[in-house]
């Protein structure tokens, strides 16, 4: 007998799963339609689903909240803010707000978590970066790693020079570090070290951060230096 073609036809286990499921969000108002009507097919076609990042909106919420968090600063973004464009496989996003210097975050890492530096010169004296938060804010973005990128192996920093790339300064690898540990109570760069060849002593020398021997430390490097340990963080920024 054959079926009427008023019936529905009957649903497969993933059919009635995006029914049940999405149908209730949608009726609630949780998301929008037309985002639930392409997980909803995606679900019935077996596809594998991949959660939208969040906005840059949504980032500088976060970021916002970061600063209230750690250093009691009250911050608005909106139009004070231009956030490069991101770039494939660049998805973490570094907020340096006006002020931010080099030995500011450097003694708020300290105050959370042991730390230590190579040099008893207040930071702010001796580091000149590409990129400063001295008149105002700024964003880059970097790969999100908890280790330095693998892609910079064994590259010194006057090697990275050559090449044009941009690269971490001293003052982003300490807020990434600060970021790191509020959202997951660990450190960054446990195996390897990150050079920022986008900072530089004023001797010539290159900083580099890492966590070693149970606290975050601040080195030095020649610029020729380079092993396989070594490695900076490249970075997506606005034009200089």
């Amino acid at each position: 007998m054959s079926r009427p073609c008023c019936l529905p036809l009957p649903m497969s286990n993933r059919q009635k799963f995006a029914h049940c499921f999405f149908g209730r969000r949608v009726m609630s108002n949780c998301r929008d339609p037309e985002e639930i009507s392409q997980i909803y097919q995606a679900i019935i076609a077996g596809q594998k689903l991949v959660e939208a990042s969040p906005s840059d909106e949504e980032l500088l919420e976060d970021w916002v909240k970061f600063y209230q968090d750690v250093f009691q600063l009250k911050l608005t973004f909106n139009g004070a803010l231009i956030v490069p464009a991101r770039k494939p496989g660049f998805d973490r996003l570094l907020v340096l707000a006006k002020g931010m210097t080099p030995q500011r975050l450097y003694d708020k890492c300290d105050e959370l978590f042991p730390s230590w530096k190579y040099t008893d010169s207040n930071l702010d004296e001796v580091i000149k970066s590409d990129r400063t938060a001295k008149n105002g804010h700024y964003a880059v973005w970097v790969r999100n790693r908890q280790e330095a990128d693998e892609e910079n192996w064994n590259f010194s920093a006057d090697q990275l020079k050559r090449l044009g790339t941009p690269e971490i300064t001293l003052e982003e690898r300490e807020v990434y570090e600060l970021k790191f540990f509020k959202e997951t109570d660990d450190h960054m760069d446990k195996s390897n070290r990150t050079l920022c060849p986008g900072s530089r002593h004023t001797l010539g020398n290159v900083p580099s951060a890492d966590w070693g021997g149970g606290g975050f430390g601040v080195d030095w490097h020649s610029p020729g230096s380079h092993c396989c340990r070594l490695r900076s963080r490249s970075v997506v920024s606005l034009p200089a």
